[in-house]
């Protein structure tokens, strides 16, 4: 495993499957460290993730000075809304009008969750900590985000694509989560998420390291000076420099870095 060639001024992460385990609340202890070393050497962080909430514990260990939520629909910076990108109400209706019979739809406000919710439906365990309410009662201009789960989605998908909404974003609907589509707003991408971001903190994307898994991750990956994919999806192989096997690993990869910055930084100082 080699190290980037320059320094990194900002370090930009994916959470799941990425910064943390699939569906964790936290950051892995030796990741959560080696983070630590790299503030230390004025190393800069932000999240930008699908999720649309990161983890309270999360934040904490990385300390981000951005985050991007629901795939870059929602942009933080300094902790004040910078960017938020919405459906319309024409975009909202076509895509919710879909055919696909006992599909679970979620969708997102930068509050609240909105979904179907059936007698003795059995809520899981992250949404039962957040506001949720049907999604009959989603509010229409406030929607960031849609998620389908059906085995047919990639055809939904496709579908919307092939009419007056290609200029939607959609991510999922192919491995690694063939039967998840995730929908949002134009624009509302992470490439053009970590674009805002970097210029907003005065950072050249040719000094910004990003880490991801899966594909949602391209458009980033495509527009930073440095990628490193964690895990093995072949979509985001063409664009890596570097690849560290699974998030387990991942703080190897960032101490390591913080070994050469700070290899650089006494050779400077002597």
């Amino acid at each position: 495993m080699s190290l980037p060639p320059h320094r990194p001024q900002l370090l930009a992460f994916d959470l799941d499957g990425t910064l943390i385990l699939e569906g964790s609340l936290s950051v892995p202890d030796d990741t959560s460290a080696a983070l630590k070393r790299l503030r230390a050497l004025k190393i800069r962080t932000a999240i930008v993730t699908g999720r649309d909430q990161p983890p309270p514990g999360v934040v904490q260990a990385a300390q981000p000075e951005a985050v991007a939520t629901s795939n870059g629909g929602h942009i933080e910076i300094g902790g004040k809304t910078h960017t938020e990108l919405r459906f319309s109400e024409a975009e909202l209706r076509a895509v919710l009008a879909h055919q696909m019979t006992g599909a679970r739809v979620v969708a997102f406000t930068t509050r609240a969750v909105y979904l179907d919710i059936t007698p003795g439906m059995l809520v899981p365990e992250w949404l039962s900590r957040r506001e949720h309410h049907p999604l009959s009662e989603a509010p229409i201009g406030e929607i960031i985000k849609i998620n389908f789960f059906h085995p047919d989605v990639s055809g939904w998908r496709d579908a919307l694509r092939g009419g007056d909404y290609a200029h939607l974003v959609y991510t999922g609907a192919q491995p690694p989560y063939p039967e998840f589509l995730t929908v949002t707003p134009s624009g509302a991408d992470k490439g053009a998420a970590l674009s805002v971001i970097a210029q907003q903190l005065g950072i050249p994307l040719a000094q910004v390291t990003v880490f991801g898994d899966s594909d949602n991750d391209e458009a980033m990956f495509a527009v930073a000076g440095r990628a490193v994919q964690v895990g093995h999806l072949p979509l985001l192989t063409p664009y890596a420099h570097e690849r560290v096997d699974r998030p387990e690993v991942l703080g190897a990869y960032l101490h390591a870095l913080a070994d050469e910055l700070e290899t650089v930084q006494a050779a400077t100082l002597g």
